[in-house]
């Protein structure tokens, strides 16, 4: 699969306390080990177009070892530079 076909969800996590604050992550492996400009993204995961909720889910549960509880808001999917598409759900 090329990369500009790839496709991948995640979830936002937010929350308002006087103002707007969100939970980003930041990639693992060596690649990403000393670089922190540009870095950070929300935790997300590769999918196949028919299950992106349920892998967004699973992804946030993996990499931050907490529960989303919903509702969940579909956000305008991205496109990277790279080609890859990622969508996202806000809760």
């Amino acid at each position: 699969m090329a990369r500009k076909d790839k496709i991948s969800a995640g979830l936002l996590a937010y929350r308002r306390s006087g103002q707007i604050e969100v939970l980003l992550a930041h990639p693992g492996g060596p690649f990403w080990a000393r670089k922190d400009d540009g870095a950070w993204t929300i935790p997300k995961g590769l999918v196949r177009p028919d299950d992106l909720l349920a892998r967004a889910l699973r992804e946030f549960r993996e990499e931050t070892r907490l529960t989303a509880p919903g509702p969940f808001v579909p956000l305008e999917p991205v496109r990277q530079r790279s080609g890859k598409t990622v969508h996202a759900f806000a809760f």
